[in-house]
């Protein structure tokens, strides 16, 4: 079993920046796949970005690349989201999900991720 917990949800204004941090613990030796997703009120849950452990590889939605930042300190079973420039739409509750395998092209969908954290808000006002 894998657990994540969720912290540095807040409320920003538009064009500020906020970091999320996700921690690990648990049998964490065979995830080699993180991720973030983001459900607004109302919509669906989509993939925000996703960070493949062994090649150091990341992925990111259209929306926020550029924007966004994904990184790992696998020292400490942490994975982060660095988010900049932020805007209304990102408004939403992020969580972090934790994965075995699964191949590339589905890094941002969430129906192939096991492990996932009970989320923290991010809200954004204009």
């Amino acid at each position: 079993q894998v657990h994540l917990v969720e912290s540095g949800g807040g409320s920003v204004q538009a064009g500020g920046s906020l970091r999320l941090v996700c921690t690990a613990s648990g049998d964490t030796s065979n995830i080699f796949w993180l991720a973030w997703f983001r459900q607004a009120p109302g919509k669906a849950r989509e993939g925000v970005a996703a960070f493949y452990t062994l090649g150091k590889k990341t992925y990111y939605a259209h929306s926020v690349r550029g924007r966004f930042t994904i990184s790992q300190d696998d020292a400490k079973n942490t994975l982060y989201l660095e988010m900049n420039n932020l805007e209304p739409d990102d408004t939403g509750a992020y969580s972090c999900a934790a994965e075995p395998a699964l191949a590339p092209g589905d890094a941002l969908r969430e129906t192939y991720y096991t492990y996932w954290g009970q989320g923290t808000q991010v809200t954004v006002s204009s």
